[in-house]
């Protein structure tokens, strides 16, 4: 555990830059005194640890996910009062932040939609995207390596998670570049940044147009593509989705991949440019990788926590909770939980039990692209450890060891870059 003393009762986990930065003392401090918390500003019901964020989870009828991308302040045009608030909050669905997005539903309109999405993203599909997968990371590669240097998220990691969806989902070659400029050039607004906007952004309606089109001309005119297999897709019920319908879930495989992947890589990479012993290990046993990604996302989940808000009276951890109740469940503590994980502060990157974290969440919002997350990061860090020499952070964009200068992200909710300057040495053919 940290040795850093922590009162919770004097920080704004939502607004103090500090924990933003480094949360790891206050997850730490968490797990050790207040694994299911009540903080008092927003009376938001934190929870760290491990079993009782399963709980939440495996919950849905209790715990509605409508808020999961919200803040800690609900900005609605009703109380929320009651004893069973299901109908309510879908009369207000629209009142709250991506309220079209697939990860905002629950059951029934979930249940549909997921099926849905599963049936764009199966195992064979899967299995077909791999050679793009890693014919791409080459050809940034072939790009990135003779400069001997690089600025990892923006060079490589943003780009390179548009092109793995793009391909997943069929979108022509001719048209990668559009996503790339609308994804992957610009910083986009920020879920859980530290100044609590309640503006609901949505910076996916350009997509949401592009898909509308694509799926509307495969109805008209059928080919052998993807586009057509989404076109065409019904929901369990065999009826047909509006195109905005299909459009909204093939979008947020995009946001998806902005959010976790690009920050994944990220993370793993850092690590490795910190730690030479480990990247020799790395680089002399590659099938060492996954597993040294599932300990990264237990360690480092690029997604600190996401909320949730109660459909009825309910407790956990010792606390009663009533009707409208935010909970926030911080799944990057959850990995830090001793009662789980042993030497938890550790990072062993043959851990045996690494994979139950909770990085991709659990129960029926387990993160349908987490298969393709893992093998961007897989494929990435394969080729870029056998195509170099060394590698190692710029001392000059972020200071030397020990005294880092870190670009990280201003959220509670994410951790990860904005900025990672990477240098290295090119292996060269033999």
């Amino acid at each position: 555990m940290s040795t850093v003393e922590i009162d919770p009762t004097e920080i704004d986990y939502f607004t103090d830059a500090a924990v933003a930065a480094d949360s790891v003392p206050y997850f730490d401090h968490m797990l050790a005194h207040h694994p299911v918390w009540r903080e008092s500003k927003y009376g938001v019901v934190i929870v760290t640890g491990y079993e009782e964020a399963l709980q939440v989870y495996h919950q849905p009828e209790v715990y509605s996910s409508i808020n999961r991308t919200g803040g800690p302040v609900l900005d609605l045009p009703v109380e929320l009062v009651g004893d069973d608030l299901t109908d309510l909050l879908e009369q207000y669905r629209s009142s709250f932040p991506t309220n079209d997005q697939i990860v905002t539903f629950d059951p029934p309109m979930h249940t549909d939609h997921r099926a849905l999405l599963m049936g764009l993203i199966t195992p064979k599909r899967l299995k077909e995207n791999e050679e793009f997968l890693k014919l791409t990371a080459d050809r940034f590669l072939d790009e990135l390596l003779p400069q001997g240097h690089c600025e990892f998220i923006w060079d490589y990691s943003k780009r390179y998670a548009v092109l793995a969806v793009a391909d997943l989902l069929g979108v022509p070659e001719s048209d990668h570049p559009m996503l790339i400029d609308l994804l992957a050039t610009r910083q986009g607004p920020m879920l859980g940044n530290l100044k609590l906007q309640t503006a609901h952004h949505n910076s996916l309606e350009r997509l949401y147009d592009y898909f509308v089109e694509k799926i509307e001309q495969r109805r008209l005119s059928p080919t052998e593509d993807i586009l057509t297999g989404m076109a065409v897709a019904t929901f369990p019920d065999e009826t047909l989705p509006e195109p905005i319908q299909v459009a909204r879930i093939a979008s947020n495989l995009f946001a998806a991949g902005n959010e976790t992947t690009v920050q994944l890589l990220g993370i793993s990479l850092a690590r490795i440019a910190e730690d030479q012993a480990l990247q020799d290990l790395l680089r002399q046993n590659t099938s060492l990788i996954p597993k040294f990604i599932e300990e990264t996302l237990r360690l480092e989940a690029p997604i600190k926590g996401s909320f949730r808000l109660t459909k009825v009276a309910t407790s956990i951890g010792g606390l009663d909770l009533t009707p409208g109740t935010v909970v926030m469940l911080l799944h990057g503590a959850a990995g830090r939980d001793a009662r789980i994980f042993e030497n938890p502060s550790e990072f062993i990157v043959n851990r045996a039990n690494a994979r139950q974290h909770l990085a991709f969440g659990r129960g029926i919002h387990t993160c349908p692209g987490a298969p393709l997350a893992r093998a961007e990061a897989v494929f990435s860090i394969q080729r870029l450890l056998e195509r170099t020499e060394r590698i190692w952070i710029s001392e000059e964009q972020h200071g030397p060891a020990g005294e880092r200068r870190w670009d990280l992200m201003p959220s509670y909710k994410f951790r990860g870059h904005n900025r990672l300057h990477l240098e290295y040495t090119e292996r060269k053919a033999d």
